[in-house]
């Protein structure tokens, strides 16, 4: 049931685009799941008699710090990253794969991720979790969903069922997945690493081919998501007007990063269109070795490096699902990003929350703490503005309104 009214009182916010949270203890009133006000404590007067009121005093003024819950751009709702392989994946039965999609959204809204993007499945069961999570029955963050990924004949994740080459096969994929209901479209613009045959240096489509999926997508008012990683790729996808850029990874012989074109970077600084580079807490285990930069270090932090430096704007995202990336490590990943793109704290922030929003064109409902957007608020020890880390200690978190996790510390508090 959710609470009608519900008062947080004496935390420090920060309101996902300032550059520091203010410091002056506020309460947040919310209702009917949509944040109400934002007032100073000594400006709150009395609180409604029937709100549920939560009050962080345990530590002082200024010890707890409200933000907006978290975004992550790019996530796999139904693939268990402990399976390490397609076909094992594809295996599983429904129930197993329904159990553990129910088991990975409370991990993921539980540590303030509160909305997330799936971008890609073979049955939508992500969308039938999607609605179960809207309509309150289970727990979870909001979801936007792709369906099955546009690809090409054996091209990567085809798996899926979503191959089509020419323009009326691309057209029915599109409308078979709007007709389940999908948010987004998504297309496979290279291949990709976990799919035999499929090569990552190579386009699956060009640009014309990418430009008439955007139109076809554009004519039912969704917005495309290109998986990309060799430099074709994705210099088709900037030229085709595609919303997001997915991974974006520059990839080369040598892997990841090892076809960086700097020459390039200019080209991808625009305002409609956001770089996704899917950085997992995974890649801080790649920073050094025997006591040395890794190559991987060292390419990856010049191409992330380059892109900040000209102004590419960003969005935070795992690829969780993929072998080894647990879905509820955003705030990990948030601080492995930082460090490799050479982000402040609250830049990181930004980009896993106000700017995801905007790439993800839920600005008006989601992303930042303003009185008539939904209440996805995520309540941290600290201050992350200042310590991505505090992200890692998390008292209350509310997905649209409710109240999803809760700390030992409020036990009494009502």
């Amino acid at each position: 049931m959710l609470p009608t009214k519900i008062a947080i009182r004496n935390v420090s916010p920060w309101d996902g685009v300032s550059p520091q949270r203010t410091d002056r203890p506020h309460t947040i009133l919310i209702e009917k799941g949509r944040i109400q006000a934002l007032v100073p404590m000594s400006e709150e007067g009395s609180l409604a008699s029937d709100a549920r009121v939560f009050h962080l005093d345990e530590s002082g003024p200024g010890a707890s710090t409200v933000l907006p819950g978290l975004i992550d751009a790019h996530v796999h709702i139904t693939l268990d990253p402990s399976v390490f392989s397609p076909d094992q994946q594809l295996a599983l039965t429904r129930e197993k794969v329904w159990a553990g999609m129910q088991q990975r959204a409370l991990a993921m809204v539980q540590a303030g991720i509160t909305t997330a993007r799936d971008l890609g499945a073979g049955e939508w069961m992500e969308l039938a979790l999607r609605d179960r999570i809207a309509a309150g029955e289970l727990p979870g963050p909001r979801l936007l969903c792709v369906g099955q990924p546009v690809t090409t004949p054996a091209g990567h994740c085809h798996f899926w069922g979503g191959e089509a080459r020419g323009a009326d096969a691309v057209r029915s994929v599109i409308e078979r997945q709007v007709g389940h209901g999908v948010d987004w479209i998504k297309v496979m613009a290279t291949g990709g690493v976990f799919t035999k045959g499929t090569d990552v240096k190579k386009p699956q489509y060009d640009e014309a081919e990418l430009r008439q999926i955007v139109g076809i997508a554009s004519d039912h008012d969704r917005f495309v998501a290109a998986h990309c990683h060799g430099i074709a790729g994705i210099e088709n996808a900037f030229a085709a007007g595609i919303r997001t850029v997915e991974h974006c990874s520059f990839a080369g012989g040598d892997g990841f990063g090892s076809d960086f074109d700097a020459d390039f970077v200019p080209n991808m600084v625009r305002d409609d269109v956001w770089v996704s580079p899917t950085v997992n807490a995974g890649w801080g285990r790649r920073v050094e070795k025997d006591g040395k930069p890794t190559p991987f270090w060292e390419r990856m932090t010049t191409c992330l490096r380059a892109m900040r430096e000209h102004g590419v704007q960003f969005v935070a995202s795992t690829d969780a699902g993929i072998p080894g990336v647990q879905h509820h490590q955003l705030p990990e990943a948030l601080a492995v990003f930082a460090k490799y793109a050479e982000l402040s704290p609250v830049d990181a922030l930004r980009t896993a929350t106000s700017e995801a929003a905007a790439a993800l064109g839920i600005a008006d409902e989601t992303g930042a703490l303003r009185p008539g957007l939904a209440a996805d608020l995520v309540v941290v020890e600290g201050d992350p503005t200042k310590d991505l880390a505090a992200l890692l200690r998390p008292k209350l978190v509310l997905a649209r309104g409710r109240v999803v996790y809760e700390a030992d510390w409020d036990r009494a508090s009502r």
